[in-house]
């Protein structure tokens, strides 16, 4: 056997009879998705007890049937591990919580090569990632925008993975923002629906488009507290579009303090948010709600306005 190899032994379940091969062995073996054995049982990986290989994903099979699967080590990603300090809002075997600060990006990009979230991730779960696709590295489900604050969930097995994505595609995850806006929204809550695309103008921004043009989005947005400047909303996403949050409250006449894509500073708030030098959307993701791909307990997270969030709304207050 080649070294780094994992062998794993799997047994069809009665009940899974009749099943097609990959759908049986996604059953018996929940470490691996229904994705990754695909691939496997294609390259010749997965024996039947006669040491045969079977190359068939849709091969029916029959309950008891035995069957190796060989696992290779997964590619080393390409970002390092980086020993930068988490917050840590859950964790188990399955997946981890975190409770991102402003600053942080997830994911290394042009111009922030490192010190992401994934640098980070590759150092906290060494030994315990992802490794969907045969990559190994942290699994970023979704992200938040680098300054915006709050709770994302990365999941360490692919099923988990998969599980997790599935809820993201039918928009059943609870993510809730709370937002620092200008002005008073009038009504106090409501729906914004307003597909987003990239702006045709400038490419690191979204626009709202026309149905059919971009992508479905949907915020529920509701006042929290209002103020004689401002006002602290929740903005309950349906969808989970890119800027969304951000994109929607602008569209409305109520963009987010300090956002320097979205809204331009008001007078009557320029000199708070530069006393306390304030320069990022004011936007928190502070609640993620989910059922866990493997237990299928539904979970729920909140995560506190973070403390430069809640200087500006102390601030606005005077």
């Amino acid at each position: 056997m080649d070294a780094g190899v994992s062998t794993y032994r799997a047994i069809v379940p009665d009940a899974a009879a009749g099943w097609r091969l990959d759908r049986a062995l996604a059953a018996a073996l929940p470490v691996l998705s229904r994705e990754r054995l695909k691939v496997l049982i294609s390259a010749g990986k997965v024996l039947a007890e006669s040491g045969v290989a079977v190359r068939d994903p849709a091969t029916k099979v029959s309950g008891g049937a035995a069957f190796s699967v060989e696992v290779p080590a997964a590619t080393p990603a390409h970002n390092v591990p980086q020993d930068i300090p988490l917050v840590v809002a859950y964790e188990d075997e399955h997946l981890i919580v975190i409770d991102k600060p402003a600053g942080l990006v997830v994911h290394p990009a042009a111009g922030n090569l490192d010190g992401t979230l994934v640098n980070a991730l590759l150092h906290h779960c060494e030994g315990s990632l992802s490794g969907i696709g045969g990559v190994a590295r942290p699994g970023i489900v979704h992200r938040i925008d680098k300054d915006t604050s709050g709770l994302i969930v990365a999941a360490k097995t692919d099923r988990t993975h998969e599980g997790l994505a599935a809820q993201f595609a039918r928009h059943t995850i609870d993510r809730r923002y709370k937002a620092i806006v200008a002005g008073v929204p009038n009504p106090v809550a409501g729906k914004v629906d307003a597909a987003v695309a990239r702006s045709s103008a400038n490419r690191q921004k979204m626009a709202i488009v026309e149905p059919g043009r971009g992508k479905h989005a949907i915020t529920h947005y509701r006042l929290l507290t209002a103020l004689r400047r401002a006002s602290m909303v929740e903005c309950r996403l349906e969808t989970g579009r890119t800027h969304q949050v951000r994109v929607h409250m602008a569209s409305i006449g109520h963009p987010l303090l300090g956002d320097p894509a979205y809204g331009r500073t008001r007078p009557e708030h320029r000199e708070v948010i530069d006393r306390l030098n304030f320069r990022r959307q004011a936007l928190h993701a502070a609640r993620l709600g989910f059922v866990h791909p493997i237990t299928s307990v539904t979970m729920a997270f909140d995560s506190n306005i973070p403390a430069d969030m809640q200087a500006l709304f102390t601030e606005l207050a005077v």
